[in-house]
């Protein structure tokens, strides 16, 4: 992990929308890579001190996921002071008059998670450096370089399948980039992959 003298490291990615001067308007988002799991942030949370035994983070997420999907599962809107949770439902096909959708219609896509106001709040508790601009990739260079978005694909098809955000989080790509070149792989008479399309979810698997 970074020192906490370092600041907040982002990086700089165009959009394909245009500015005043002609070129691509840009974007920050966080630096991509960095990620830690939950063994991670239990050894995070001894090491700084929060007063958490070993494994007690693990039950208490347990215990929360299981309540919050019993009663998602009954339609309710879950509110924590992490924020909000409930159930992300969509229709298995396109349906235009509502009287023809039935129940074995509906799907369950996910969850739709909507952040606390509390999160901006101690996030910016701990912002004291403010930010550090990290090395952005040239994505013009990334994407003219075939051999390594075939290496990106493999490695973001290990599951059996890929998404524009698993994608683009492995090839350090936006999703605007990634779904572009996503989208070009299922072209041709021979694609090398298959969209399917599940709500507002986009499967890609080989062909």
């Amino acid at each position: 992990m970074p020192r906490k003298q370092d600041g907040l490291p982002y990086e700089v990615h165009p959009t394909p929308a245009k500015g005043q001067d002609g070129r691509n308007i840009v974007y920050v988002r966080p630096a991509s890579g960095m990620k830690v799991d939950m063994k991670e942030l239990e050894a995070f949370c001894r090491r700084n001190g929060y007063g958490l035994r070993e494994g007690e983070l693990s039950l208490v997420f347990g215990a929360f996921m299981r309540a919050a999907s019993e009663l998602m599962a009954m339609g309710y809107r879950v509110e924590t002071t992490l924020g909000s949770f409930a159930p992300k439902l969509a229709l298995r096909r396109e349906i235009t008059n509502p009287d023809e959708v039935h129940n074995n219609d509906v799907v369950l896509e996910g969850v739709e998670y909507k952040p606390g106001k509390r999160w901006k709040k101690e996030i910016g508790e701990w912002l004291t450096h403010g930010f550090r601009k990290e090395y952005t990739p040239d994505v013009q260079a990334l994407m003219a370089n075939r051999e390594y978005l075939e290496q990106a694909l493999k490695e973001s098809l290990k599951e059996g399948y890929t998404t524009v955000k698993r994608f683009a989080e492995q090839a350090h790509l936006s999703h605007y980039s990634a779904r572009k070149q996503l989208n070009e792989w299922t072209k041709g008479e021979k694609p090398k992959l298959l969209l399917t399309r599940m709500g507002q979810l986009h499967i890609y698997t080989e062909t």
